[in-house]
């Protein structure tokens, strides 16, 4: 075990661990929430088993380690328990994700983020206590496949993909009209709230919000009635 950044293996030795994020895996979507987290303040530890991997970020992240947090002692030995957040990213291996996150809940970390390959995966890290379980790549696939087959500029699911806030231009038949008038609500069953002119900010819409013809609107509704809304000429 190793650390790269670090003047000792144990999280005491440093101030993030009270409020500071343990990562472990620095794949894609492991380092991305890691450099995330880190521009947003937050201190963050990160644990990676490439030597390779550990080298490349150990420069662009303030905290790395190299460990197998397969292991449990590696991660005792590295105060993880200390953490009240961690992030699994691991995503080649399913055993290793869900032995490190097994190991993760058997040292007391409250709130555990883990990455799933698939459905599977997904219900085995759900049922060994992972609080909140994520599908990176499923989910970047239905966000571009709705871009792609719409008017939309950005894409966010909720409620299983149920529920949606999405970023749009306008479509031709609500253009130069008030949100009375165009009655969108109405006739689409979403709801505008907000708008943006060219050059100017988001403000939130009401009734006598005038939608332009080079604006951007943020719409929320459910995912079929945004796709219908978004298709409209």
């Amino acid at each position: 075990m190793r650390g790269v950044g670090l003047r000792a293996l144990r999280s005491s030795d440093w101030d993030g661990s009270s409020s500071g994020v343990l990562v472990v895996g620095l794949g894609r979507f492991g380092s991305a929430t890691a450099r995330s987290l880190m521009h947003m303040g937050r201190e963050v530890m990160a644990i990676e088993k490439s030597p390779e991997l550990v080298q490349e970020w150990s420069a662009k992240l303030t905290h790395v380690v190299e460990a197998d947090a397969t292991h449990i002692e590696a991660l005792r030995q590295l105060g993880a328990g200390e953490f009240g957040t961690a992030v699994v990213g691991i995503g080649s291996s399913i055993e290793a994700s869900v032995l490190t996150t097994a190991n993760l809940i058997d040292l007391g970390v409250e709130q555990i983020w883990a990455k799933a390959i698939s459905d599977a995966h997904g219900k085995i890290l759900r049922r060994i206590g992972a609080e909140h379980v994520l599908y990176p790549e499923t989910e970047a696939g239905d966000r571009v496949a709705h871009l792609m087959n719409t008017r939309m500029i950005d894409y966010i699911d909720f409620d299983d993909g149920q529920f949606a806030v999405v970023k749009m231009r306008p479509p031709e038949s609500v253009k130069e009209k008030t949100l009375s008038e165009a009655r969108i609500r109405d006739r689409f069953g979403v709801t505008v709230v907000g708008i943006k002119a060219p050059g100017k900010e988001f403000t939130y819409a009401d009734m006598d919000t005038r939608i332009g013809r080079q604006d951007v609107l943020i719409v929320a509704g459910h995912v079929d009635r945004l796709g219908a809304f978004a298709k409209q000429t």
